[in-house]
C-alpha cells in the first residue's frame, strides 16, 4: 500500500451502504478504507486505533449520532482527522449542525462516485465542501432572528476581519501562524455559516452585522 494513501473510515450503522462505500472506495487510486464503525461510539474508538485521515460519517447514525459523533473528533479527541458527512436530508438545519460541529464537508447520499473522490480529495486539502443541492437550499437572505444565531469561534473571528481588510489566504495564514489548509477551511466555514457566497459578500455581512470588531483584527 502506497504511504501517500488517504486513510479513511467508514461510519454508518447500515452494513449494505458499509459495504458498499468499502467496495467503491477501495477500488479509487490513492483511497484506503481502514476501519468501519457501525455507530458514533465505535467511531470514536477506531479514530483512535487506526488515526484516520477523514471519517466519512452517517449524519443519522446510531448511539449519539453523526453531529455528536463528529463533534467529539473535531473539536476535542481527534482535531486532526477531517470529516465527511453523508446524508439523506437536503435541509439547511443538517448543513449548519454538522459544519458547527467541525464537518469538512456534506453530500447527499445520492452523490455520485466521482462527487465523493473529489470531496476526498478536497477535504484532505483543507476545503469545505458541500453538496450542489445543499447549497441551493442555504439561505440567502438572513432575517433579523437567523442573523443573531451567527456563531463564529475566535479564530474564525480574527480570519474573518482579515477577509473584511482583503487578505489573501495566505496572508491570513501568515499574520495568524497557521497552515494555508487551516486558512482554507476557516474561510470556507465562514462563507457557510453567513451563507454568503463569495468573499466579498461575506466581508459585506460580517460589516453590515458588526460580527467583528476592532478586537478581532
Amino acid at each position: 500500500m502506497p504511504e501517500t494513501s488517504i486513510r479513511l473510515l467508514i461510519a454508518d450503522d447500515h452494513p449494505v451502504v458499509r459495504a458498499g462505500l468499502r467496495l467503491v472506495l477501495g477500488t479509487i487510486s490513492g483511497l484506503s478504507v481502514v476501519a468501519e464503525a457501525e455507530s458514533g461510539e465505535e467511531a470514536l474508538y477506531l479514530c483512535s486505533k487506526h488515526r484516520p485521515d477523514i471519517v466519512i460519517m452517517d449524519v443519522k447514525m446510531a448511539g449519539i449520532g453523526g453531529t455528536s459523533s463528529t463533534r467529539a473528533i473535531c473539536q476535542t479527541y481527534h482535531p486532526g482527522t477531517r470529516v465527511l458527512g453523508l446524508t439523506t436530508e437536503a435541509d439547511t438545519t443538517t448543513v449548519s449542525q454538522m459544519i458547527d460541529a467541525g464537518a469538512s464537508g456534506l453530500l447527499l447520499k445520492t452523490c455520485t462516485v466521482n462527487e465523493l473522490e473529489t470531496a476526498i480529495r478536497d477535504v484532505l486539502a483543507g476545503r469545505i465542501v458541500l453538496d450542489p443541492l445543499l447549497q441551493k437550499g442555504a439561505p440567502r437572505a438572513r432575517t433579523a432572528a437567523a442573523e443573531s444565531e451567527i456563531t463564529l469561534g475566535s479564530q474564525q473571528k480574527k480570519v474573518l476581519a482579515l477577509l473584511v481588510k482583503g487578505f489573501t489566504n495566505s496572508e491570513i495564514a501568515e499574520r495568524l501562524g497557521i497552515s494555508l489548509p487551516t486558512a482554507r477551511y476557516h474561510v470556507s466555514a465562514i462563507l457557510v455559516k453567513l451563507g454568503a457566497s463569495n468573499r466579498a459578500e461575506a466581508a459585506g455581512l460580517a460589516v453590515r452585522l458588526n460580527i467583528v470588531g476592532a478586537d478581532d483584527y
